[in-house]
């Protein structure tokens, strides 16, 4: 999973009525839900209470319907549906929503060799019991669950939007992007009923549509340390995008002395060393969720150059080296930063 850690949204300056239009006035709600385990939260500004229920209503409801199609720990979702019922020769028809994040994911596998996969979720699973116990998982075990990674070993059929998984025990974890592209799915639902001045909050991935009203964007702070209780020192103006953060500050154990992440590196099933928070921008959520997990894996220098491929993208990486906290970020990034006089 992903995390933007010490982000805040700043609507200080921004009263809660707004004059649009000379016969329209836009009001800000906010709703709060549960969702795919952890906490969602839509900011939106419409002409009426009724209007702003009913759409957040709508898009919650859509968020839960994907969480049955995406989710790695329900046991009905779709896809562990999929992870049972498939196998070398046995190709599975499932749900545009499923087949469009499969796709998306072995598009960013191949483009990073490998350091995004979906199919790690039999290493992933060792280590959740890893963390549990506070011990490193069996080497014989580790190994059999290394023989079923691999997104090569994931057959997609377009034409017949099929899924074929190619060695008997296989399991996807979806933890990287399933948020990003819930939230983008979400956005949608909420301009198909008229609202695009919203702000879908996945537990701190932030999925951002039109700014709002009497601003230029959402004004986002982030943190230049990784600290619990960091103070928010960094401004990011956006619109229209994405935001997502990929850390380990709450989710790690210390095993015989070496700190381990909850996220897990496909190339070596060990879960990563170096301590570090990546937070990309991009388009949309889908894109800046993956890359976030992504660029954790891949590093500072491979991960800043895959972005520079990537129009409207952008990341700020920490990363804890010698004892000593370094910042990298991409050219870009500081084109998101607000600026002094922004609103």
């Amino acid at each position: 999973m992903s995390y933007l850690y010490h982000t805040c949204l700043l609507l200080s300056t921004l009263s809660g009525n707004q004059q649009c239009t000379e016969s329209e006035i836009l009001h800000r709600y906010e709703f709060q839900e549960v969702h795919m385990g952890v906490q969602w939260r839509i900011v939106l500004y419409a002409t009426d209470k009724p209007i702003a229920n009913n759409a957040s209503q709508i898009a919650f409801r859509r968020v839960k319907e994907l969480n049955k199609v995406l989710s790695d720990y329900d046991p009905n979702s779709e896809l562990n549906q999929l992870c049972q019922l498939s196998g070398p020769g046995k190709p599975v028809e499932v749900s545009p929503d499923l087949f469009q994040v499969l796709k998306r994911s072995q598009a960013l596998s191949r483009e990073t060799a490998g350091a995004f996969d979906v199919t790690i979720s039999p290493v992933v699973r060792l280590w959740r019991r890893a963390r549990r116990r506070k011990e490193l998982p069996d080497s014989e075990r580790l190994q059999a669950a290394r023989d079923l990674v691999g997104y090569e070993l994931m057959r997609l059929s377009e034409q017949n939007q099929t899924v074929e998984l190619l060695k008997p025990g296989m399991r996807l974890d979806l933890g990287g992007i399933a948020k990003g592209y819930a939230a983008d799915v979400a956005i949608r639902v909420l301009q198909e009923q008229g609202i695009d001045r919203v702000m879908i909050d996945a537990s701190g991935d932030l999925s951002l549509g039109a700014p709002p009203p009497g601003s230029c964007g959402w004004k986002i702070g982030i943190s230049s340390t990784d600290a619990p209780d960091a103070k928010i020192d960094r401004y990011l103006m956006l619109r229209d995008c994405a935001v997502a953060t990929s850390g380990d500050a709450f989710q790690h154990v210390v095993i015989n002395g070496t700190r381990y992440s909850h996220i897990v590196n496909p190339h070596t099933g060990l879960g990563l060393t170096d301590h570090s928070r990546v937070t990309v921008i991009a388009p949309d959520g889908i894109t800046a969720d993956s890359l976030a997990s992504a660029i954790s894996v891949l590093g500072p220098e491979k991960g800043i150059a895959l972005l520079s491929q990537k129009p409207g993208t952008a990341c700020l990486i920490l990363r804890h080296e010698q004892d000593q906290l370094k910042s990298y970020e991409s050219p870009c990034f500081s084109c998101f930063e607000a600026s002094q006089t922004a609103p």
